[in-house]
Order: structure tokens, then sequence, then C-alpha cells
């Protein structure tokens, strides 16, 4: 019920109705992926369930059917407010420190666990892009996909997925200001406007989370 050491809580925050004095407002805010492109085609997986147990004279399937399944380029984002999430922690600096890093982590290796026996579906992101602003909103680019980016014959979603958020993030640092200190790690060219290439996933969030404590310190 302590929520000073609770950095779940301080993050996503807690609603207890019959003990208002230990609600917590979140610091994190998570938005559903999207497909950065119009789904065309959609699989069938076929499937059976046979019991064992059955007599030789009654054996066969006691169930089938289907399920779908499709593969798109998805686009996540998350927010968080740090100094919200200071003060969810009551000021403690190096736990916020442990608990961002914790949560950087978590964006690109966490996975659905649902139908992974089925579907193994532990493709990690091939763009990774992580921004610090100070006393500027957040800024999703999920603009950048109004209109489903196109595959040009032969080739795949990435680039053009990539490119179509380039444009947006230079729209945006454009009209609002405030680019921040932006890193990135991509597996095929990305634009400038991400801001400093980083060799490895270490070394982007340990950079993001440099950028963050020092933010805090303004």
């Amino acid at each position: 019920m302590n929520t000073k050491k609770a950095v779940d809580v301080a993050l996503f925050g807690r609603m207890l109705a019959d003990l208002p004095d230990k609600n917590a407002d979140a610091a994190a805010q998570v938005a559903h992926p999207i497909s950065t492109h119009a789904l065309r085609e959609r699989q069938y997986d076929f499937y059976t369930a046979v019991d064992d147990l059955k007599p030789q004279d009654n054996a066969g399937a006691d169930m089938l059917g289907t399920v779908e399944f499709a593969s798109a380029t998805m686009y996540r984002y998350a927010a968080i407010d740090l100094q919200k999430l200071l003060d969810n922690l009551q000021g403690d600096r190096e736990l916020l420190g442990k608990g961002l890093r914790a949560f950087l982590y978590a964006s690109i290796f966490a996975a659905p666990t649902g139908k992974q026996n089925t579907f193994a579906a532990h493709n990690l992101p091939a763009l990774m892009v992580q921004v610090v602003r100070t006393n500027a909103s957040p800024r999703n680019l999920a603009n950048a996909f109004e209109k489903g980016v196109v595959a040009e014959r032969g080739s795949g979603y990435l680039k053009p997925s990539i490119e179509a958020l380039a444009d947006e993030m230079k729209w945006q640092n454009g009209v609002f200001g405030d680019a921040g200190q932006a890193r990135f790690i991509a597996r095929e060219g990305a634009a400038e406007v991400f801001g400093t290439e980083m060799p490895s996933v270490d070394a982007l969030i340990e950079g993001t989370v440099a950028a963050a404590m020092s933010a805090l310190e303004q």
C-alpha cells in the first residue's frame, strides 16, 4: 500500500474507490500499437484437438477449426512525465533512474504472451527512437499513418514507414519547436531528425536516462 517505493504504481497509477488517499495518478502513457499500412490479407491456421484416451473404435478429432491471423509493421508509442514520476516516487531520483531504465528496456523487449506457442511472435523493433524534452507536450507520431504507407514492388513496409515517421517528426519539430534530445537505432537508413544514432540498445537507453536525469535538474 506504500506507493513511495512502488515503481509500477508510480508509472501506471492506481485507483482504490474505498481508499482514495492511496490513489496515484500515472506518470506513463502507453498507446495501442497500430499498423502503418492497410491490412490486405489474412491467414488461417487450421487446428485439431484429439482425445488420446478414446477407445480405438471411436478414435478421431474432438474439435477442429481455424484461427485467423495476420502480420503487419506496427508503430508503438509511449510517453513518461518525468516530473510526475519523480513526485510519485517522493523525490527519489535513484529509484526514478532504475524505474525509467526498466521501462525503456521493457518498451523494446516486452512482447504479448498470448498465442506465443502457436505463432512465436518474438519480433524485435527495427527502429527505436527516444526523445527527452523539457517543458514540452508529448508528441505521438501516429498521424504519419493517417494514410497507410504503400510498399513498392518487391519491397516491404519498413522503409516507407520510417520515411513517413521522419516526415511527421520533422513537421512537428518545425511547427511546435523544441526538438529535444533525440537518439535512435535503425535497421536501415533513417533521417537526421531522429537525432544521434546509437550503436546498441544499452547505449541508447543509457543516453536517454542520462538526458532525463539532466533535464530534471533544470
